[in-house]
């Protein structure tokens, strides 16, 4: 066993009872389950700055949230992380309830500004988080622009689809209204929602602060949760403009898989970027 991580194991008097067993699904870090004296808890290897902003976002989501269960931090050491390990149990019709509940909850943690006191990642993407006061800007100028230029850099957009994303970009201040600045989880696809034995879970964050629908979004994107979930969340009907506001905030998810992944979602960006258009003709 690394010598680092087993000073944070003796440090936060965890005994390892086996050895790190490798776990599917991290982007990034190395994901491993080790059984301890303590039960199994997670590990997590990685940059040492990205575990850091993990562990902050961890500790910002239990602090803002009673419903969810957030995994508890427990030590960070230089290029390592321990979690606690959440059991889990086949989905129910509760839990998108309970989710919906949740994620309303979080968003009700509001802000002075959008952004973050720090960058982070989106996945491998470094996530630009400098605070702006507008919302607006803070999509034009730390989300779709930046990630728009480094696709165009990689060959992967050519310079008409930038062009329809930057004048996408800077019509925002026409329909959408300046709000202020909720709590995210930031990256809320629904691999990063678990449900456990004491309910929805929710882990991976990529916190800041900006319009709810980022999360609701993303969650959406890669399938969607049950309508109860909506039902909780909204309390009655979806607003008017949430199938314009989806599809604006499933527009830097798919760039940045774009930039991660390759061409193959170049035609979700293009899907995104046309339903857009479609409100402005």
């Amino acid at each position: 066993m690394n010598a680092t991580l087993r000073e944070l194991l003796e440090a936060q008097a965890i005994r390892p009872t086996g050895q790190l067993r490798p776990l599917s699904g991290g982007d990034s870090a190395a994901v491993y389950a080790l059984e301890t004296s303590q039960g199994q808890v997670i590990v997590k290897h990685d940059k040492a700055e990205r575990l850091r902003g993990e562990a902050e976002g961890l500790c910002a989501l239990k602090g803002a949230c009673k419903t969810l269960i957030v995994p508890e931090v427990l030590g960070l050491y230089e290029e390592w992380l321990l979690l606690e390990s959440l059991p889990t149990q086949p989905s129910e019709p509760a839990s998108d309830s309970v989710l919906g509940e949740g994620l309303r909850e979080l968003h009700s943690a509001i802000g002075e500004a959008h952004g973050w006191h720090q960058d982070n990642a989106c996945g491998r993407t470094p996530q630009p988080n400098a605070p702006l006061k507008d919302g607006r800007a803070f999509q034009r100028e730390r989300r779709l622009l930046p990630l728009s230029d480094a696709c165009f850099q990689h060959g992967l957009i050519e310079q008409a689809l930038r062009t329809r994303i930057e004048h996408i970009a800077f019509q925002l201040e026409d329909w959408l209204p300046g709000t202020p600045a909720s709590l995210l989880h930031g990256d809320l696809w629904s691999g990063n929602v678990l449900v456990t034995t004491r309910g929805p879970a929710v882990i991976d964050p990529a916190v800041y602060r900006h319009y709810p629908e980022v999360d609701l979004a993303m969650l959406t994107l890669f399938g969607s949760p049950g309508r109860a979930f909506f039902d909780a969340y909204w309390e009655g009907d979806a607003p008017a403009d949430w199938p314009r506001r989806e599809a604006l905030f499933q527009l830097y998810p798919l760039i940045n898989h774009l930039l991660l992944f390759g061409a193959s979602y170049r035609s979700g960006v293009e899907r995104c970027v046309a339903v857009l258009e479609s409100y402005s003709r």
